[in-house]
């Protein structure tokens, strides 16, 4: 998985209670397609096994900095490695770290490795508003590791809740993807993208939409996100987690995704309509629930906007647009008449009736119709895959404005 495959992670543990969870961030990573070599702190070991992590990694744990056959362990998992994460990243690893200590494997591999480093700290709330961590946490950033703050959340067994928890493994990975990405033209790029349906009101309790997950829409702004760029989500209601790093929109009606996109258009560097906002609406919307013998044998609608049809006149001549397709039929004619009628610079068509691209799945089968005409049809794949096909043409069109 891009961008994973075949990249050598150092995964470091200190000895906190949350070193539990970086069993599971090493599964994620070795999942992803990296080789994980783990290196555990003395500390460390009195909470998780190295046995776990062997497990999990199918490599071997690292613990002594000095070792009969190891003598140049540090130098040589340093070298090795394309990122250097340390999860959880404790008070007194902080302090070491800012100080340049080398006393342990970990502190060593820090010192050798010229890789990006992630520390991810993690520890009681009051010790993480010390002055002190604080003053450390920021001297780590000074040297030019990248440290995530902590999460809010319950701690350990008695000590309640607050800042110091170690954020998910979900999320570090996340962030690992974005200090393993290659530079991209999307690096501190603005991309709007929409995700998920909309919701028209018939009454209080009853509503127009359709199947949409906005799955789609939120690989793509992942994958931007990982690529470096700011990304605003706007997002009627999903099915599915929101992105690390991604700014969201909430949105209801079609009305709303569209003035959200128009609010977000100005300096925006791409835009890329992946949600799928209901076409139809009730004329006159309901204001206390429609009773069943009350109801007439119809229903009156009204068409609701085309959100990139209104915002045609709106967008910069340098901003990169792209529309989504879904259709039941001839999807390519289909989204031929969509890329000339809206100002498209492509737009992706597929049939909402084929197995394994349609509503509500993890994979896609899609053609990118190009505004000089050319198509690509590519396979059926996960829609983290498609979505990354689609930046790739997005970073082309940048980089030629």
């Amino acid at each position: 998985m891009r961008p994973f495959d075949c990249q050598r992670i150092l995964l470091g543990v200190t000895g906190g209670i949350a070193s539990y969870k970086a069993a599971w961030l090493a599964r994620l990573l070795t999942q992803a397609g990296a080789e994980v070599d783990v290196v555990l702190t003395r500390a460390a070991s009195e909470f998780i096994g190295a046995i776990t992590f062997e497990a999990l990694t199918g490599r071997p744990v690292h613990t002594a900095l000095i070792a009969p056959g190891h003598a140049l362990d540090h130098i040589a998992l340093a070298r090795a490695a394309q990122l250097v994460v340390v999860a959880p990243a404790t008070a007194d690893f902080l302090a070491r770290a800012v100080g340049g200590h080398a006393d342990d494997l970990l502190s060593a591999c820090l010192l050798a490795t010229t890789a990006p480093t992630l520390l991810v700290p993690a520890m009681n709330d009051r010790m993480w508003a010390h002055p002190q961590v604080r003053r450390n946490a920021d001297a780590a950033r000074d040297i030019g590791y990248c440290v995530l703050d902590p999460d809010d959340g319950a701690l350990a067994v008695g000590e309640g809740s607050g800042p110091g928890r170690m954020p998910e493994p979900a999320t570090i990975l996340a962030h690992c993807a974005r200090l393993l990405e290659a530079p991209t033209a999307l690096a501190g790029r603005t991309i709007v993208v929409t995700a998920g349906p909309t919701r028209e009101p018939l009454d209080p309790v009853r509503f127009l939409s359709n199947r949409s997950s906005g799955k789609m829409g939120v690989a793509i702004a992942a994958a931007a996100w990982r690529r470096g760029a700011n990304v605003i989500l706007i997002a009627g209601p999903l099915d599915v987690a929101v992105p690390v790093g991604v700014r969201v929109v909430r949105v209801e009606t079609t009305a709303h995704m569209r003035d959200a996109v128009a609010q977000s258009l100005p300096g925006a560097d791409a835009l890329i309509m992946a949600a799928a906002p209901a076409d139809f609406a009730a004329a006159a919307p309901a204001n206390a629930k429609i009773k069943k013998a009350t109801l007439s044998d119809s229903l009156a609608l009204t068409r609701t906007d085309d959100i990139l049809a209104t915002t045609r006149g709106s967008r910069s001549t340098s901003c990169v647009t792209v529309g989504f397709a879904l259709e039941t039929g001839d999807a390519r004619n289909e989204a031929r008449r969509k890329l000339a009628d809206k100002g498209l610079d492509f737009i992706v068509a597929n049939d909402a009736l084929e197995d394994g691209a349609g509503f509500a799945v993890d994979t896609n089968r899609v053609t990118i119709v190009h505004a000089d005409g050319r198509e690509e049809a590519l396979p059926l794949q996960h829609k983290t895959q498609v979505a990354d096909e689609l930046l790739d043409r997005v970073e082309v069109l940048l980089r030629g404005r």
